[in-house]
């Protein structure tokens, strides 16, 4: 005679499994959804093309491991040089994991990540409009390129130090939303800004710069975006 009690408890046992199972399923699952799906975030990169950007891809700008590089460690980089997005973009938070190293005896080493910006009329990929900046003494500032040509705002140097992990990646955050300009790198708060001049367009494009100067790579990958209302 089977014993009700035990094969009640192995029945138990067995569901209990079954659904420790399927949520183990279910989790990787979602864990291998593609970036759109998790909270309205998407990629702006392939990791292979320049799919969706436009920019000099014959000499400046190269695919490696993923990543969008400019420039080169055996050479001065003649001009600023930028790779841009094809779409505008208005309200939003960017994320971009980026690298930035060159010969500092060789000149100006810097790079910069544009948001709410315009192509210049000339020279040929240039942009106008906000930076958020890369290299010594301009880590974390927003600058206003080729407009206002001036620093907006800077980070506590201390701030800087605290976040900055050189010649190696690192993460910049950057949210766009109404007036409002706030940065991040690496989690450490850099800059929160306000814009008073309302004659200025706050949409565009985003872009990538390596700054005219010394032998430099500046280097970003992983770029992502979520728009917001």
């Amino acid at each position: 005679m089977v014993n009700r009690s035990g094969y009640i408890a192995f029945r138990s046992s067995t569901i209990q499994l079954m659904k420790l199972f399927l949520f183990l399923l279910l989790s990787l699952a979602l864990l291998s959804l593609p970036q759109r799906l998790v909270a309205g975030t998407v990629s702006l990169t392939d990791g292979r093309s320049f799919h969706g950007w436009v920019g000099d891809t014959n000499k400046t700008w190269r695919i490696e491991d993923g990543a969008f590089v400019g420039g080169s460690l055996k050479e001065k980089i003649p001009q600023n040089e930028f790779l841009r997005t094809e779409r505008s973009y208005t309200n939003f938070v960017l994320q971009v994991k980026f690298k930035l190293v060159g010969t500092a005896a060789g000149g100006f080493i810097n790079g910069g990540v544009q948001v709410r910006s315009q192509p210049a009329k000339h020279p040929p990929n240039e942009m106008v409009g906000y930076q958020c900046d890369m290299g010594d003494d301009w880590w974390g500032a927003l600058y206003d390129e080729s407009r206002r040509n001036k620093v907006l705002t800077k980070p506590d140097p201390k701030a800087v130090e605290q976040a900055l992990k050189r010649d190696a990646w690192n993460t910049y955050v950057i949210r766009c939303e109404g007036n409002k300009i706030r940065t991040w790198i690496n989690g450490v708060d850099m800059i929160n800004y306000t814009e008073t001049d309302e004659s200025l367009p706050q949409y565009g494009l985003i872009g990538l710069q390596v700054h005219a100067g010394g032998p430099t790579e500046a280097s970003y990958k992983d770029i992502t975006i979520q728009e917001l209302p």
